[in-house]
């Protein structure tokens, strides 16, 4: 069987990465739309962009209404600002937000009669413009991926919109822009960059070249977020948990995710949980029921990060692993559904519809193991077990 492997056309990576990609920038177009939010431009992230721009003597169109996750209405605004402006090529700064509407912008850029609802389903290949992607960061590994996840606002369905031509061109992975993170905006997306790994490297559809990339990720994870966690200063942590994002995001682009994504998107829809939030909620409990699909490669797993032994059985060894996975999401504090404030009663009353939502997204097919949608249901039950 052969595979396909594909990547950003270009990345660069580590401290002053940003300076040292003004050549991208002068051969990207004549005038870019800097796709963003609120935040990024009160940090002064957007500004710091801003300024190459004009030295390099580049014009530029701003728009930061990315507020939380994305949905089509603000795909379809930054679309008009892109037309008006006469824009011709776009740079997204910031989360997986940022950057997963800087690819819908660029898509209805190129297919201006169009709604994002119009491409579910479909794989992409209508040409856009050029894009550059820079992670603010260390989790959706958006820069490294050909998805975006835009919600639509009048059913609650988030839409995946996948496609060679959503890879940006250009990934420019900065950790230093991580140093200013808060804990929450570093526990999610580390764990989010965990769920891509492991989900990519447990799914069907794994390659070698994924494997290499997964595994690697995976040790990086288990070693430094807990310490980019901690201390927000710490560097070499920072860094580590930038390529660990980068190289997750690699793997689903080429392996794809499973059944934890599935089920993250709709609780993400309904209940506004930032996506990796709800995939740190998941993650046991859903690779719990995946386990005896992949004992093998669960196992290995938990011998790679160290919490198992060479001589311990697979079954004992995927057990330890999915242990870790429940350690390391208490050590980042992640909250229960109760925690974080959602209704149990209203939660109970959408099951059926998150489950199969969540099986239509086509995601945990990927499972080495058959998922029906009363899995499902019970695994949304299991949430609010003790």
């Amino acid at each position: 069987m052969s595979h396909e492997f594909v990547m950003p056309g270009k990345v660069i990576t580590g401290k002053g990465a940003l300076q040292d990609a003004e050549n991208e920038f002068q051969t990207a177009g004549k005038k870019a739309l800097i796709v963003s939010g609120k935040v990024m431009e009160r940090v002064g992230n957007v500004k710091r962009i801003t300024e190459i721009l004009e030295e390099l003597n580049i014009q530029y169109a701003i728009y930061t209404e990315i507020t939380g996750e994305p949905t089509d209405v603000m795909i379809k605004e930054g679309a008009k600002v892109y037309k008006q402006e006469e824009c011709d090529f776009l740079i997204g700064i910031g989360g997986g937000s940022p950057l997963d509407s800087m690819k819908a912008i660029a898509l209805l850029a190129a297919e201006p009669d169009k709604t994002i609802a119009d491409f579910i389903g479909k794989e992409i290949t209508t040409p856009l413009p050029k894009m550059i992607a820079i992670p603010t960061t260390a989790g959706t590994g958006s820069e490294a991926t050909w998805f975006t996840v835009i919600t639509d606002t009048k059913t609650d369905i988030k839409m995946l919109l996948k496609g060679p031509v959503l890879m940006p061109d250009i990934a420019i992975v900065d950790y230093t822009f991580t140093l200013t993170s808060p804990r929450s905006v570093t526990a999610a997306p580390g764990l989010d960059a965990l769920t891509h790994a492991v989900e990519g490297y447990t799914s069907k559809k794994a390659q070698p070249p994924t494997d290499t990339f997964a595994i690697s990720a995976i040790k990086r994870i288990f070693k430094y977020l807990p310490i980019a966690y901690k201390d927000g200063q710490n560097e070499e942590a920072r860094e580590q948990m930038a390529l660990a994002a980068l190289e997750a995001g690699v793997v689903i682009t080429n392996s794809s995710v499973t059944i934890v994504h599935g089920m993250s998107r709709p609780i993400g829809a309904l209940f506004h949980v930032p996506h990796g939030m709800s995939n740190a909620m998941l993650i046991s409990k859903c690779l719990a029921f995946a386990k005896d699909g992949a004992i093998e490669r669960f196992a290995f797993l938990g011998r790679a990060i160290g919490v198992a032994k060479d001589t311990d059985f697979d079954v004992e060894a995927a057990d330890s692993f999915i242990k870790a996975l429940e350690d390391i999401c208490k050590e980042c504090e992640i909250p229960t559904l109760e925690e974080y404030g959602i209704n149990k009663e209203e939660f109970m009353k959408v099951i059926d519809k998150m489950a199969a939502d969540a099986l239509a997204s086509g995601s945990p097919s990927n499972t080495r193991k058959e998922v029906t949608k009363q899995d499902m249901i019970n695994i949304y039950k299991q949430l609010w077990e003790d």
